[in-house]
C-alpha cells in the first residue's frame, strides 16, 4: 500500500492537524457544530480576548475547518465539516495499512509459534 502525500493535500493536511492541535481550536469547533455563532457568542466561554479568539478563528478558517459569513457588521462562524475530509482519509488509509501490517505480523508469529 502506497501513502502519497501530494503537496494541496500536504498542505491541506498541515493546516487541519495544526488548528486541531490546540485545544482552544478544538473547543472552538465543538461551538460551531452546535450551530452559527457570532465572535461574541464564541468567545464567552474562554479567558481570553475576542482578538485572540479572532486569531483562533483565522487558523480554523485557513485549516477549511470553519466558515464565516457576513451578515452588515456582523459575522457569522460556522462549522465546516468537509474540511475534515482529508484529514479523516489520511488517518484512516494509516489505520488500514497498519491494521495490514499487523495482521501479517500475526499470522507469521502464529505460524512461527505454532511451528507450522
Amino acid at each position: 500500500m502506497t501513502l502519497s502525500n501530494n503537496s494541496g493535500t500536504g498542505n491541506r493536511l498541515d493546516a487541519a492537524f495544526t488548528a486541531l492541535a490546540d485545544p482552544t481550536r478544538r473547543a472552538i469547533l465543538s461551538r460551531l457544530a452546535e450551530g452559527e455563532a457570532r465572535l461574541s457568542e464564541i468567545a464567552r466561554p474562554f479567558a481570553m480576548s475576542f482578538n485572540a479568539v479572532s486569531k483562533h478563528l483565522k487558523v480554523l478558517e485557513r485549516a477549511g475547518l470553519a466558515r464565516r459569513r457576513v451578515v452588515g457588521r456582523e459575522h457569522l462562524f460556522s462549522f465546516n465539516g468537509a474540511g475534515l475530509a482529508a484529514a479523516a482519509e489520511w488517518i484512516n488509509a494509516h489505520h488500514n495499512m497498519w491494521e495490514e501490517r499487523l495482521g501479517t505480523l500475526d499470522g507469521y508469529l502464529r505460524r512461527y509459534e505454532g511451528g507450522d
